[in-house]
């Protein structure tokens, strides 16, 4: 996400990892490798996600008490990439609650993990999420470069005008933001539609730019969607790493009344953080959350004008080296939609 452009975690008994407390639902630590070369790795990257969730409990009785993640700490050149977006392949085919327009979409070579199909297959499988129904939301659009003057018109998000859309962050090496979240998005509704679900975009290459933050919440709203994902990657500074589920706060202003969803948005949330721990090995940020990988705020317009249940990730880093490393390998990608997805099983399936 950029600096301007933020649109953009049912707990049982608390589990015992490694003596702490862990009252989030669905969280197992990362599983050792059977390789004795690769033991004392393997622990001391289980202590540091051990220890960054260990604050989770305090954070569900006290919330954000620093009023979450307000952008200050981005880097200014999030909004303008190093490199241009790169050529763009062939849009994907499947339709999606808005129409208008044809645009680019894109997707980063793999290192032998393979993408997702770019379209559904039109009608979800049978499986035990039947009936369901799932808006995923990848963030930003690869046109967005091509269209500054449509995606800086600003729109209501409740508490205030805001920009209806930006381009997005991207790596050193010019791997853009939108490119990342669209190909996580296709993974993860692959995996989705194989439990059964119905699985609907906000946008999948098939548009020229956007669409703004406002639509993005009318998409998810009229679905009458049972959970909504919008999928980023953040663009802070180097050295600030790992993911942060971002949730909605109670906001009752304007067109804007998020607290019938506050509850079961953080409920999503922390399923999500808790399986995306567990496929990717990830730990929570160490820049925003407290180590929580939870961070509650009350000025994105996609959360604001929800009437659904909806959270935002921030899988990663950009501009952090070590992170670029993984958000660029389609090995990780899958991870991180594999993480996602099953954080959206649990939380359908109660």
């Amino acid at each position: 996400m950029a600096v301007r452009r933020r649109e953009a975690a049912g707990a049982g008994p608390p589990r015992m990892v490694a003596g702490v407390s862990y009252v989030g639902p669905d969280f197992e630590p990362p599983q050792p490798r059977r390789s004795p070369l690769r033991r004392p790795l393997t622990v001391a990257v289980a202590a540091v996600v051990v220890g960054s969730v260990a604050g989770w409990g305090v954070w569900q009785a006290v919330g954000d008490p620093g009023g979450g993640d307000d952008g200050s700490n981005r880097a200014a050149a999030r909004n303008q990439p190093r490199t241009a977006p790169p050529a763009s392949p062939t849009p994907s085919t499947e339709p999606t609650a808005s129409e208008d327009g044809e645009g680019k979409g894109g997707k980063k070579g793999d290192d032998g993990e393979k993408a997702s199909p770019t379209a559904s297959s039109g009608a979800a499988a049978d499986g035990p999420l039947k009936g369901k129904v799932v808006v995923i939301d990848p963030g930003h659009n690869s046109g967005n470069f091509r269209h500054t003057a449509e995606i800086n018109r600003k729109v209501n998000i409740g508490t205030g005008m805001k920009e209806c859309d930006t381009t997005g962050t991207s790596t050193n090496d010019g791997y853009t933001e939108a490119e990342f979240t669209l190909d996580v998005s296709r993974r993860v509704r692959a995996l989705l539609e194989q439990q059964g679900a119905t699985v609907k975009f906000t946008q999948d290459g098939n548009r020229e730019w956007g669409p703004c933050i406002d639509e993005r919440a009318r998409i998810g709203n009229a679905a009458e969607a049972d959970a909504v994902v919008s999928i980023h990657a953040d663009g802070s500074a180097a050295g600030n790493r790992g993911f942060h589920v971002i949730l909605p706060g109670a906001v009752h202003e304007g067109a804007a009344d998020t607290r019938p969803i506050v509850g079961p948005s953080r409920d999503l949330g922390e399923r999500i953080a808790g399986k995306f721990v567990r496929e990717t090995g990830s730990a929570p940020s160490n820049y925003v959350g407290g180590g929580t990988g939870l961070v509650t705020r009350q000025d994105l317009g996609g959360l604001n004008l929800s009437t659904v249940p909806k959270v935002f990730i921030e899988c990663g880093n950009m501009r952090d080296s070590k992170d670029a490393a993984l958000l660029t390998t389609g090995t990780w990608r899958q991870k991180a939609a594999r993480g996602i997805s099953e954080g959206i099983v649990s939380f359908l399936r109660g």
